[in-house]
């Protein structure tokens, strides 16, 4: 199977390349700009061209939540308009699109996990140009899989994880809001998840389980939870451990809405694909396991 990853930098497409190679059925190729620029409709039919790929991963994003407020066109170009070109040069290939979406379609305002035919709302520029990405995919390519994920951390990359860590160790105690609820993604995991998606839709295509997913970290918990199991995990490890003193997202309102619910119910992925995330707090073993050695090596 030949993978194509667009958006080479980011921490999917990161963990998806590490795993790549213990896979002896994938061949991987993460692109990035300018080779596959989402927003350039000749870079996406070229590269589809050079790589002759059996499975797209559209993990190109823009991701700046808050700053999408002020540049809602530029997060509609690459969230929205990328990834209908994409999907369009797939579907001409006879491709596998597998695109990448967020719980940030949601609002927030439902008291259970989300399902994948929940209604949705987006509060942000941001989660209304993802919004209009899943939408587009769904016009253009039938055999297509949208996953929708939250709360995304790795070893690489700017995250949660790799703030709290820095914020540590420059300051006496954490203040973090404790009124929004998700569920943690470890990289890695996700990428283990999305492979073996990849595999099972194109063993079968005419009986493949095409359509939207949700792939998260099994459990939930607040950020100001998340960051106190970071810390608690941080200190066995001999690294930064301070206090962590919740807050109201009112205390400290962001520039963008977010979701106060982000809880992802993934047990359509379970039926469908046989396919479950292990526990966040795993993730976060294996995150913290991993930057200890980078640091002290």
């Amino acid at each position: 199977m030949r993978l194509l990853i667009a958006g080479a930098q980011g921490q999917l497409a990161r963990a998806m390349i590490e795993l790549a190679p213990a896979a002896a059925d994938v061949t991987a190729f993460a692109v990035g700009r300018p080779a596959l620029d989402l927003t350039a409709p000749a870079s996406v039919l070229s590269a589809l061209a050079d790589f002759q790929p059996d499975v797209i991963v559209n993990a190109a994003a823009y991701t700046a939540v808050d700053k999408a407020e002020q540049e809602p066109q530029a997060a509609m170009a690459l969230n929205a308009d990328g990834p209908k070109r994409l999907a369009e040069a797939a579907a001409r290939r006879g491709a596998v699109l597998i695109h990448v979406s967020t719980d940030c379609v949601f609002d927030g305002a439902k008291p259970a996990p989300y399902v994948e035919d929940d209604a949705t709302a987006p509060l942000s520029a941001y989660g209304r140009s993802k919004l209009a990405g899943e939408e587009a995919v769904r016009a253009a390519a039938e055999q297509h899989i949208i996953l929708r994920t939250s709360w995304v951390f790795s070893p690489y990359g700017s995250n949660f994880v790799q703030t709290i860590l820095t914020r540590a160790a420059e300051q006496d105690e954490l203040r973090v809001v404790d009124d929004r609820t998700g569920c943690p993604t470890y990289a890695p995991h996700l990428a283990t998840a999305i492979l073996g998606m990849a595999r099972a839709v194109t063993a079968d295509r005419d009986r493949a389980a095409w359509g939207t997913y949700h792939a998260a970290g099994t459990g939930a918990v607040t950020w100001c939870g998340f960051a106190r199991e970071i810390m608690r995990q941080s200190a066995a490890r001999g690294g930064p451990n301070v206090p962590v003193v919740p807050i109201t997202t009112a205390d400290h309102p962001p520039v963008a809405k977010r979701p106060a619910n982000s809880r992802l119910d993934c047990s359509k992925l379970e039926r469908n694909f046989a396919i479950a995330l292990p526990p966040w707090q795993d993730g976060l073993a294996d995150c913290l396991e991993r930057l200890s050695v980078t640091q002290t090596s």
